[in-house]
């Protein structure tokens, strides 16, 4: 025999922790009859326990001489009811209350049937067959023995399935000690692949530091919370409690992120969502979470009069705010709306889209330019519709600076096109989506955008005094920076932090004001609403946010130190670009609407003829003029247009 053949060793991999949990792992369900067999041979032992137990108080279990018939019954009589209640049908591992309470029936049910026998027996014979006593003790040992191996099983495996990659879990509590956090916690504790290891609850007002749910502490916050999870080596927080404010919710967030602590939330679980659907709910913060802002509240009644059964078009309808749009108008059940954009490939895109939806509205999509007049009275003409979004534009401030033609020519021409035809075609309403950079603008988008603003507002005043109450409606709603949409700084931000830095600012002090797609759409359809026509609507955009801290939070989110891991780097301001937006010129004022979110800005407008011949000229000079005599123009549109951080600055000298 080969001396180097170690016995030891092959016992010591074959029973080594790592291997016996790759059995474990491994092991398939086992067959009902094999749960039969363990349940009977618990039933054997408890049987042969409950004879010792008696025997040797000096009395006898069975007093009837046919022990074997007794036997084979109580068997008998055991394996039906496990087969009447189905005792052996769940998978041991994954056993839970219901088990217990399949198995409680069953053991009851032997318990009343051999009781019956017995008194039926002695009303016959004179004498029992058995000690009432003894066979009591007997059925709460058998049901003991089942209830209890099926629990070291199933705690057997959760064991070894919480340690196998435990170190890779990340180590979190969950703030929060009401329903809603059970159910986060149950959920995640059965989540695969596991990503947390829950390991405390905390509660806001401390009033059961003492007490455990679900075998896990309750925590005492005496100080912020950081403190408290360094104290317990916590990684991450999941936010369960509902009754944070969002005050409240954005100090915890900003104290964990302080820290680089991952910080998760959750939304409010329904009753019909399994635990599957609550664990994929259990995200890591974006930044639009971050937003300092209550949820919006709109007028659904008053939208889908506007937009129920009518014929809708959205030009611009493959942009960010375009498609949204699109998405929340479908949600009114128009008759048809009608999806405009240059863009082939993202209108094709939000095509499928939104034919997966299973609208009953009819979708055309139509790939056309709107500074194509033709091609726009075609479509007009051939669908007619009753309501016009007009998200179209060209947007991002330092290539219109460079190419200010075409900034005319889409903004403005493609603008006058649509406009115009609207009317031609009697359009019901007209919703112009513009832009904070229209205010006081300091570059040539925001130029464009504000004599855009400014056509349709002298085409309302033109048309209320030619055709009257019959008029097309013309409605403009401006708002700041959009979270996430095509250019903004969010998009950016993410993949030069996924490329490890450096994230890239223009200036340490610019602000910006932000509001979430969804929340922007919304507000255009109510404004479109409830607009009368010459409206220009500004939406309360919430405190203004340093672009700088927005990097820095962005960072934290994704789970590195900002100036360390990812490094922030001042570039210097762009063509154009101011340190601050403003939604209102200097000489406008607000006022109120029945939205609390929404106001008007009441604007000094233009005589159309004037207005209408500056631009027709402006046009000109976009298709054959060079960049200079084409801003020149612009700046006698709107006198407050002042140039900077561009070569267009010389003009206003």
């Amino acid at each position: 025999m080969n001396s180097n053949f170690d016995f030891s060793a092959i016992k010591q991999f074959i029973f080594s922790r790592e291997n016996l949990k790759l059995n474990l792992l491994n092991l398939g369900y086992l067959p009902r009859w094999v749960i039969v067999l363990i349940d009977l041979s618990v039933l054997l032992l408890a049987y042969l326990f409950t004879l010792v137990i008696f025997r040797g108080t000096g009395l006898d279990y069975i007093v009837t001489p046919h022990i074997i018939s007794f036997s084979v019954c109580f068997f008998i009589v055991n394996v039906f009811f496990f087969w009447l209640f189905r005792t052996y049908s769940g998978i041991i591992r994954h056993s839970s209350y219901i088990d217990a309470v399949k198995l409680l029936f069953s053991q009851t049910g032997v318990l009343t049937i051999f009781l019956l026998f017995n008194f039926i027996y002695e009303l016959y014979t004179g004498e029992k067959a058995f000690l009432n006593t003894a066979f009591f003790i007997n059925i709460v040992l058998s049901f003991c023995g089942l209830f209890i191996y099926r629990i070291i099983i199933k705690q057997t495996f959760e064991l070894y399935f919480s340690e196998i990659g435990a170190e890779k879990l990340i180590r979190t509590i969950i703030y929060g000690t009401d329903a809603n956090a059970i159910s986060v916690a149950n959920a995640l504790k059965f989540e695969t692949p596991t990503r947390f290891k829950i390991v405390g609850f905390v509660d806001k007002k401390n009033k059961n530091a003492s007490k455990r749910m679900l075998d896990l502490p309750i925590l005492v916050q005496k100080k912020k919370l950081p403190t408290l999870m360094r104290s317990i080596g916590a990684e991450g927080l999941i936010i369960a409690d509902k009754s944070l404010s969002k005050d409240e919710e954005l100090t915890i967030i900003e104290q964990c992120l302080e820290f680089n602590y991952k910080v998760y939330h959750v939304p409010s679980i329904i009753n019909w969502q399994d635990q599957k659907e609550i664990s994929q709910n259990v995200k890591t913060l974006q930044i639009e979470d971050l937003l300092e802002r209550k949820p919006i509240v709109l007028d659904g009644q008053l939208i889908s009069k506007q937009l129920k059964d009518k014929t809708i078009l959205i030009t611009g309808a493959a942009g960010s705010i375009g498609s949204e749009i699109a998405r929340q108008v479908l949600g009114f059940d128009p008759k048809t709306i009608i999806l405009l954009d240059q863009a082939e490939t993202p209108l094709h895109h939000l095509k499928l889209e939104t034919e997966a939806l299973n609208s009953n509205s009819e979708i055309i999509t139509i790939v056309a330019d709107i500074r194509k007049r033709e091609a726009m009275d075609r479509v007009f003409r051939n669908y007619n519709p009753q309501v016009v979004f007009h998200a179209a534009a060209y947007k991002h401030v330092p290539l219109m600076e460079e190419n200010p033609s075409e900034a005319i020519l889409t903004n403005i021409e493609g603008t006058k096109i649509i406009a115009d035809l609207s009317c031609v075609y009697k359009v019901k309403k007209f919703v112009m989506v513009s832009t904070d950079k229209a205010v006081n603008p300091s570059n040539v988008m925001g130029a464009s955008k504000r004599i855009a603003e400014k056509y349709v507002q002298s085409l309302q005043s033109r048309n209320n005094k030619l055709v009257g109450k019959a008029a097309t409606k013309f409605i403009t709603t401006r708002f700041g920076n959009v979270l996430g949409s095509n250019g903004s700084v969010v998009p950016l931000f993410t993949k030069q932090i996924a490329m490890g830095g450096p994230v890239t600012i223009t200036h340490a002090d610019i602000i910006r004001y932000f509001m979430t797609i969804p929340e922007a759409c919304q507000l255009v359809l109510e404004a479109g609403a409830m607009g009368n026509g010459g409206e220009i609507y500004i939406f309360d955009m919430g405190k203004p946010v340093k672009i700088i801290d927005l990097a820095r939070k962005m960072i934290k989110l994704a789970g590195f130190t900002p100036d360390k891991e990812i490094k922030i780097e001042i570039v210097g301001l762009r063509p154009g670009e101011k340190l601050f937006e403003e939604l209102l010129n200097d000489t406008s004022k607000t006022l109120p609407t029945h939205h609390e979110k929404i106001m008007i800005a009441e604007e000094i407008q233009d005589e159309f003829e004037i207005l209408n011949a500056d631009i027709e000229e402006l046009i000109y000079k976009a298709n054959f003029f060079g960049n200079e005599d084409i801003v020149m123009q612009m700046k006698k549109i709107v006198p407050e247009f002042r140039s900077m951080n561009s070569s267009f600055q010389l003009l206003d000298k």
